[in-house]
């Protein structure tokens, strides 16, 4: 509750908050009920100990980014503002889980279910795409899970390509080079190395390590760590899924380990041929709860 207190009074006179959600390095996400309008909300600030300029043009460049996404598995943003030279912004709260809590308890997820989350968050990853947004940090802890719905959030390290033209030319300064960023048991080979060329395809990498973890109960690789884990994913093949769970339709499993190729350019050109494969199948029937 500590950093409660430390809240900008702008925040604590209109929001009621009521616990903290979780956070990154630099924020802090906190459950809060909109006074004015009252309704739930999640309230991420940026954390005034780290309100550096160079964080502090981040964090901005992420509310810029959620304000131009308006699709059903990404989530929205409702209000952004500053207090006391401290941005912030608010979002509806799920009222749900994260894929990370999920997994803690289930440890593995049935087919349709997995099917369902990597159909929805490839579907979101193909509208951020084609407005020019890499999202570079998918993995469990960033799927919100709502009903039958998988919604993806935190665009903090999310990498602009050329067809967002409409951003600031500021953004190649704030998001650094030479310089890996993520979270290394999701990262693609070229996004672990600093490949400067990496593209929207490492979101499909990571896209994959979550759907293999959710079907076989583990990521590739797993146990390895550091330069280990990275050797492993430029020279290895990931064990196959099926091979760790029975099951799995064969399209669904080759799917999954294209999504894993080393070579971007094995992998699916595209978050919407995830999808299309994705649709193809009865996910919802009988064989496929297993």
């Amino acid at each position: 509750m500590q950093t409660v207190v430390r809240l900008p009074s702008d925040i604590l006179d209109r929001y009621t908050i009521e616990r903290e959600l979780g956070g990154g390095a630099m924020s802090c996400v906190y459950l809060a009920t909109d006074r004015l309008l009252g309704r739930k909300v999640a309230i991420k600030t940026l954390s005034p100990e780290l309100s550096s300029v160079l964080a502090t043009e981040r964090f901005r460049r992420e509310i810029e980014i959620c304000a131009r996404l308006q699709h059903p598995h990404i989530l929205p943003l409702l209000s952004a503002h500053e207090a006391e030279g401290v941005p912030y912004f608010t979002t509806p709260f799920v009222e749900g889980e994260s894929l990370r809590d999920c997994l803690t308890r289930e440890r593995r997820l049935s087919i349709a279910v997995a099917g369902h989350v990597m159909h929805d968050v490839a579907d979101a990853l193909d509208y951020a795409h084609a407005h020019g947004i890499v999202h570079r940090d998918i993995k469990p802890e960033n799927i919100l899970l709502e009903g039958r719905n998988a919604i993806v959030t935190d665009f903090g390290i999310a990498k602009l390509t050329h067809a967002a033209s409409e951003f600031s030319v500021r953004d190649h300064s704030i998001t650094g080079s030479g310089m890996s960023v993520g979270t290394p048991i999701y990262m693609a080979p070229e996004q672990a190395l600093a490949d400067q060329s990496a593209d929207h395809r490492v979101d499909l990498y990571a896209l994959g390590v979550v759907a293999y973890e959710m079907l076989a109960g583990q990521t590739p690789f797993a146990g390895r760590v550091g330069a280990g884990l990275l050797a492993a994913r430029c020279k290895e093949r990931p064990k196959p899924v099926a091979n760790l769970r029975s099951h799995v339709p064969a399209p669904f499993a080759n799917l999954v380990m294209r999504c894993l190729e080393a070579d971007p350019a094995a992998r699916p050109a595209r978050a919407d041929v995830i999808v299309q494969v994705l649709e193809s199948l009865p996910l919802s029937a009988h064989g496929f709860s297993q």
